[in-house]
């Protein structure tokens, strides 16, 4: 079994505009990393990435990116479950997964961007699979997080964890 997955949403603005707001770590901690970004996505950075539900700052590493199209990061794996909510309790593995962001305009609508985030590069195991739902959520909750926040100004993860 290959452990991927695929999440995506259509969001109003043009795709610079929607680069933008995932590369700049200002606007980044605005509306997904409720525990703030540092360093902006450029290729070979090693930014960090801090949240509320999993505190401590993440290291990501910036493999590509390619302005307006395309952001590819690797981070730690983890596995297994969060022991709390508020604590984390992710365990750490020994290797690391690839985040692929693709951005392009709808079909006939350069006022809008379909954005899709694409994980892969677990191990086989279930503690890599429960680990895999995490991440799955968590990204559809970014995508979710940049629709509202660029269309209508809402925070929609201010306090979800605190």
């Amino acid at each position: 079994m290959d452990l991927k997955f695929r999440v995506f949403a259509n969001i109003s603005k043009p795709v610079h505009e929607v680069f933008e707001a995932v590369a700049d770590p200002t606007k980044l901690s605005c509306y997904f990393t409720t525990g703030g970004a540092q360093g902006r996505l450029e290729e070979g950075a090693t930014v960090t990435w801090d949240f509320h539900d999993f505190p401590g700052a993440f290291p990501v590493h910036v493999i590509e990116v390619v302005p307006g199209e395309r952001i590819v990061l690797q981070w730690q794996a983890h596995k297994g479950e969060p022991t709390d909510l508020e604590g984390g309790g992710m365990e750490d593995v020994d290797y690391n997964t690839t985040v692929t962001m693709a951005f392009r305009p709808v079909e006939n609508d350069s006022e809008r961007t379909l954005v899709e985030i694409f994980e892969e590069g677990w191990r086989e195991t279930q503690g890599a699979l429960n680990a895999s739902y995490g991440n799955c959520m968590g990204w559809s909750q970014m995508v979710s997080a940049l629709k509202v926040w660029l269309e209508h100004g809402i925070i929609l993860r201010e306090k979800m964890y605190k």
